[in-house]
């Protein structure tokens, strides 16, 4: 019988790893912390006070990674501030909702978010068919688009497998699309006369991904953003069918089983308990202030991470024909549910 030995060097390089993993991410803290202040001073000043911090943070980390660039030790933190802490800061935005809130979407909101991602997802396909590109590519716009940007596209390769630069190239496409769909919605829902209920429906059952709605929503008021909060997760909610529908097609097209699994998104979980929480025990209004201030800065600091990770480069690596399937397959989704809205109010 063999046996393995430790020797002092390998328990050394083991701290020295387990430390590494623990303060990686300070320096990308750090940097999304400091343009998430960066936005709240921004907002301050009279000419861009009417966009909200979330708005101007992602804006600044854009022009921060584009012109400056992220450096790579800021990396580790800046991917936590996107995964995790926006994932915190979602479940403690439960604490501002109610059970008798989330009844509001209702019967109606809930089939227009599951027929828009249906039908987006169907077409995107078939239009990257049209237009020539990978179909591996195609269906990871079409996840990001229809469900929820970059987590989707992650999701989707994990039964599509495609090659590392086709989901570099799907998550630039439906963050920028998104970030646009997001400066662009608030202006939009004015013109279209939409009250905070629609607009909040029509920018979660669109918008690419939670941060982007949640700026977007919260654009139009609290009402709005609220119910686009609710909205978009109902919208998540669908990952993981989607997921493991791609997975039973895949597998008919390989030997043998799939072995892959859909993602659970626990932090929907969270989130849902939240609002249990916060329907049964009554919060004092003073920690409830703080919850809000805290939550909404997080959710800068998210924003602050998506700029930060946003290469406008990278849309270019594969030619426009992508690009072009990214481009109509928002403005697909986003005609289709606000036209189903408009039928059913």
């Amino acid at each position: 019988m063999s046996t393995i030995t430790y020797t002092a060097a390998d328990q050394d390089q083991a701290r020295s790893k387990a430390h590494f993993q623990i303060t990686g991410i300070w320096p990308g803290l750090f940097l999304t912390t400091l343009v998430a202040c960066a936005a709240y001073g921004v907002h301050l000043l009279p000419v861009v006070s009417t966009f909200s911090p979330l708005i101007l943070a992602i804006l600044l980390g854009m022009i921060f990674h584009n012109v400056v660039g992220t450096p790579a030790s800021a990396k580790p933190g800046v991917t936590f501030s996107l995964r995790r802490i926006l994932r915190f800061a979602i479940i403690m935005l439960g604490l501002q909702l109610t059970a008798m809130q989330i009844g509001e979407v209702g019967a109606t909101g809930i089939a227009i978010i599951a027929v828009t991602l249906a039908a987006t997802f169907l077409f995107t396909g078939w239009f990257g068919r049209v237009m020539g590109i990978d179909p591996k590519l195609a269906q990871l716009i079409g996840a990001g688009t229809s469900v929820c940007g970059a987590s989707a596209v992650i999701a989707t390769n994990t039964v599509t497998d495609a090659h590392d630069e086709d989901v570099a190239y799907a998550v630039a496409c439906v963050t920028v699309f998104g970030s646009i769909a997001m400066f662009a919605y608030p202006t939009l829902g004015t013109l279209l006369h939409l009250d905070p209920r629609a607009y909040g429906l029509w920018a979660g059952s669109s918008i690419h991904e939670i941060a982007q709605v949640v700026a977007a929503a919260f654009q139009e008021g609290r009402q709005a953003g609220e119910f686009g909060t609710i909205a978009k997760l109902s919208r998540v909610m669908l990952l993981a069918p989607l997921v493991i529908a791609l997975g039973v097609a895949a597998a008919r097209h390989r030997s043998g089983t799939s072995s892959a699994r859909a993602p659970m998104p626990w932090f929907v979980l969270g989130f849902i308990a939240m609002i249990a929480l916060n329907s049964v025990v009554t919060i004092p209004p003073e920690a409830k202030s703080v919850i809000v201030s805290v939550t909404t800065f997080l959710l800068t600091m998210a924003l602050a991470a998506m700029g930060l990770e946003t290469d406008i480069a990278k849309l270019y690596a594969k030619g426009l024909r992508p690009l072009a399937v990214g481009a109509v397959a928002s403005v697909f989704i986003s005609v289709l549910s606000l036209t189903l809205i408009k039928l059913t109010s």
